[in-house]
Formats: C-alpha cells, structure tokens, sequence
C-alpha cells in the first residue's frame, strides 16, 4: 500500500498516512478516464439552443405572386427556409445530453485519476485545513507554501467556513468534498490538495471497505408475532370441535352399557 507524507499548512511534515492500493495504486486506464471526462462534459450541457422553424419566423402567409404567367420560380410564403431571414431546417432544438454511465466505470476513472497524481507526485495530503483567517490573501500564501503554485483541486471532509471563502475568489481553486470529486476534476487541475480525513474516506469507499457496526448499534433481533387466524379458519375449527363432542356422547353411553 501506497505510505504519503502528512504535512501542516506551514509545509512541514508532521507523520505519515497509508492509503489503499485499489485506490491510489491502481493501474491508469485511459479509456475510462475518457468515458468518464465525455459523460461528465456531456451532464454539464445546458441543451438551451434554439433556432425558429417556418413556422415561428416573423412574415405574413400570403403568396407573394401568383402561380403562373410572371416568369418567376413559383413561391408559396416569404418564411420559405431558402429564403433569406426564412425558417432554418433542422436546425438545433433543446435537448438533454446527459446519459447513463455505470457507476463502476465512474469509480474506475475515478481510481485511474487518483493513481496518476500519485504516480506524478501532485498529490499532497494535509493534516487538517485549520485557517485562522477567511482572508483570500493568506490563503494564497499558505498555498504558496504547500508547493500549488497553478491550478488547485482542495478536497475536506468537513465542512470549512474559512476555507471556502478563502479559496472561492481564487483562479483557479476549486473546493469539492469527497462525495462530489469527479476524474474531470482531478485531470484539469495540476494539484491536489486533500486533508487526511479526505483522503482516508476515499480510501474506503472507493475501495469498498465497509467499517464494523459498533455495538452500541446492534439491536437484538425479536420472533414475528404470530399472524392472527382469520374468521373462515375459526368458524371451521369451532365446526370441527362441536362434531367431535357429538360422536364422543354415543360412544360413552354404549361403554357405560356393556360396563
């Protein structure tokens, strides 16, 4: 398993973390991280164009000339698509582009996309984004200290007042928790930076690591009470009873005879 190196927001090291191998020492497959960058672009299409038909144009409906006898091509409606400022034929209309993706191709690209910032040492785990300050200005300077000098990728578990105003006004920041970090993200920023709870999480979920019950949790298991008999089954069994105290009153009186 993959050892990294913990530091504090001063860029020294304070201990180490060991991460899952499934995760972050996975074999890079680029055809996941392709199908997986093409489905998430493909979601974050608005489908909002439009382009107005022949009949949504501006222009009255009259014929413009008669049929025959002027030795003009013969026109029906100034709103005609090889007219200029006419309807446009099957031109683009709203639509939805995203689709469905298995998610066990998502959490392949995912685990490709983690791998390779390993691999390329731009993975960076810090042990706790602890900032004194909401300030956009010390913020860059603590990023300037932990070696993200372009484009960065933060990832807490927690949610951080601090960190999210300090980092929301800066290009090319962006701050994701776990649950919503995509490869897309991960290839289009040349850092990461995660916290060591982050990154612990990943390490168990994406590897399907499920953590025990505590036993505080366990509930003891009861028998299901017995279903109540229905009507048409008590009725039958009151029947079955009377016509057994029937047949037992004439057997007595012939054993008390024979006595």
């Amino acid at each position: 398993m993959p050892v990294v190196d913990v530091i504090n927001l001063e860029g020294k090291t304070v201990g180490q973390v060991e991460l899952a191998d499934a995760v972050f020492g996975a074999k890079v497959n680029p055809n996941l991280l392709h199908e997986t960058v093409r489905w998430y672009l493909a979601s974050a299409r608005a489908g909002t164009h439009k382009t107005k038909g022949r009949g949504e144009v501006a222009g009255a409906g009259r014929k413009l000339w008669r049929q025959k006898g002027t030795g003009r091509a013969r026109v029906g409606s100034i709103r005609s698509p090889i007219w200029r400022k006419g309807g446009t034929v099957h031109g683009p209309q709203p639509r939805d582009y995203s689709y469905r993706l298995p998610r066990k191709v998502r959490v392949g690209g995912l685990r490709s996309a983690l791998s390779a910032k390993l691999a390329d040492e731009k993975l960076t785990v810090v042990d706790a984004f602890a900032l004194e300050s909401h300030k956009t200005k010390a913020f860059r300077q603590v990023l300037d200290k932990l070696g993200a000098e372009r484009t960065t990728l933060l990832v807490d578990v927690a949610a951080n007042h601090n960190l999210e105003l300090a980092s929301r006004n800066l290009e090319g920041v962006k701050l994701v928790p776990p649950a919503r970090l995509e490869a897309y993200d991960l290839l289009r920023h040349d850092r990461l930076l995660m916290s060591k709870d982050a990154a612990l999480k990943l390490s168990a979920s994406l590897a399907g690591i499920r953590a025990a019950a505590p036993a505080e949790a366990l509930v003891e298991l009861k028998p299901a009470p017995a279903k109540p008999a229905s009507a048409k089954k008590v009725k039958k069994a009151a029947v079955k009873k009377a016509a057994a105290k029937k047949t037992a009153k004439p057997r007595a009186r012939k054993a008390a005879k024979k006595d």
